[in-house]
């Protein structure tokens, strides 16, 4: 059995968050309509008509959550700065009631001796930005600029782990391509109009947190899957590629300064062709100090010619009798370690943190108990793998569990359950689950 002490002393073990799933207060305090308020408003878009305006209502909550995290074992909590809380028309007049907020989860956190890391941008963009066009528009790189220098300005002398964005890939290929995630748009030319912009903000505010911040540590996250080839046919195999070009390599390596990649994909060399990206590849690059992975699952794909321009086709762990949770994803600790391997091929990359990996499943109370044994054997397993990987040479240095509240889990609505705490959404009332549990005696080891 791993313990705690097998990652060393300075090993970095933490929970994740972020403010649009677990806040609440969606309309009170000064806060401003970001795109998931107004994308949940919209009949069908999420299970259940499910909302955020209460989530888990940390914004009341924050105190007592906060020593959760103590309790648990846990020394870092990572939690992300709601735009329009900051910045209600997402730029010009600053909400003080916002500022004033984060300044009591960092003092809470600091009391507690907790470290917090502060993900700057975490999905939730204004709405009255994304009335100008959001992330398909050039302009949104001034504004998500000046948003960057003020949570500077304002944490800077507390906080010094910052993430510039989370899953560049998740938000632009659901929310401006897939049409699944707020804001809900379609299609190549706002998916990558999106993409473009994007891997610039993370370049840029990585520059001025960087000018603004004496001893920063900065990351930026990304979400990745292993591709596997469903066959060794060579449109399987190509298949394979094209997808690991768009979820595992369409924003790291422009951080690296190596441009879009375009050596597997016809595509993507004609949008850098289109958009010119060839000329910005100074702007998109930045030397992270460390880089974020967030792995949920692999991907089994198979060509296939009826699916446009990706031409690919996933085939599902259930169909394929493999080991899923309640998503449907595929546990594969093997897979996880295989991905951390991949990234840790990059040169530039310092260090590598598991910013976010979790499981979700069916958790039901059963005489006030939640005996969740499915997710500790998930989170043994996968501990494993990163051990192993570890000591395989590759720089690890911190790990977070997705996540320490059950909370909105964006088009799931509340029906997904991720959480190392129950919450029940009726009363707020929390209850450890077995697993949090687990989490506090492996802490120990």
């Amino acid at each position: 059995m791993i313990k705690a002490s097998d990652f060393g002393d300075d090993f970095k073990w933490g929970v994740a968050t972020a403010a649009a799933q677990i806040e609440g207060s969606a309309v009170e305090y000064g806060r401003g309509p970001s795109i998931w308020d107004t994308f949940s408003a919209r009949s069908g878009k999420i299970k259940k008509g499910h909302k955020l305006d209460v989530a888990c209502d940390f914004y009341h909550q924050y105190k007592e959550d906060i020593a959760l995290v103590k309790f648990l074992g846990f020394k870092v909590f990572r939690f992300s700065i709601s735009w329009s809380r900051i910045l209600p028309n997402g730029k010009g007049e600053v909400n003080q009631q916002g500022i004033t907020f984060y300044h009591n989860v960092i003092d809470e956190c600091l009391l507690n001796g907790i470290t917090p890391y502060i993900t700057i941008y975490h999905w939730d963009l204004p709405q009255a930005l994304e009335n100008e066009g959001g992330w398909t528009s050039f302009s949104i790189n001034s504004a998500f600029n000046a948003f960057v220098s003020i949570c500077a300005t304002a944490y800077g002398d507390k906080v010094k782990n910052w993430i510039v964005i989370n899953e560049p890939f998740g938000f632009t290929s659901l929310g401006y391509m897939l049409g699944i995630h707020a804001p809900g748009k379609t299609g190549l030319n706002n998916f990558f109009s999106a993409a473009l912009h994007t891997a610039l903000a993370q370049a840029e505010g990585g520059k001025i947190l960087r000018s603004e911040v004496s001893n920063a540590n900065i990351g930026t996250t990304y979400s990745c899957s292993e591709i596997i080839p469903y066959t060794q046919s060579d449109n399987d195999v190509l298949a394979a590629k094209r997808v690991d070009c768009l979820m595992n390599r369409l924003f790291v390596e422009p951080a690296q300064g190596l441009g879009f990649p375009t050596a597997n994909w016809d595509v993507l060399e004609k949008f850098q062709i289109e958009y010119g990206t060839w000329r910005l590849n100074d702007r998109m690059k930045f030397d992270f100090d460390f880089i974020g992975l967030q792995n949920y699952f692999p991907l089994t794909v198979k060509y296939n010619a009826f699916i446009p321009v990706i031409q690919a086709w996933e085939v599902k762990a259930k169909s394929r009798k493999k080991p899923h949770t309640a998503m449907g994803w595929e546990i594969s600790a093997v897979s996880f370690h295989n991905i951390i391997k991949q990234f840790g091929t990059y040169p530039n990359i310092k260090n590598i943190i598991i910013t976010e990996n979790g499981a979700a499943y069916h958790d039901k109370i059963v005489e006030g108990k939640i005996d969740d044994q499915e997710r500790i054997a998930y989170f043994e397993l996968y501990l494993a793998a990163l051990l192993e990987a570890k000591n395989e040479g590759l720089n690890i240095t911190g790990y977070m569990a997705w996540t320490l509240l059950d909370n909105f889990e964006w088009a799931e609505g509340f029906t997904t359950r991720f959480g190392l705490v129950y919450t029940d959404f009726k009363t707020q009332k929390r209850t450890i689950k077995n697993s949090g549990y687990w989490w506090k005696e492996f802490l120990k080891t």
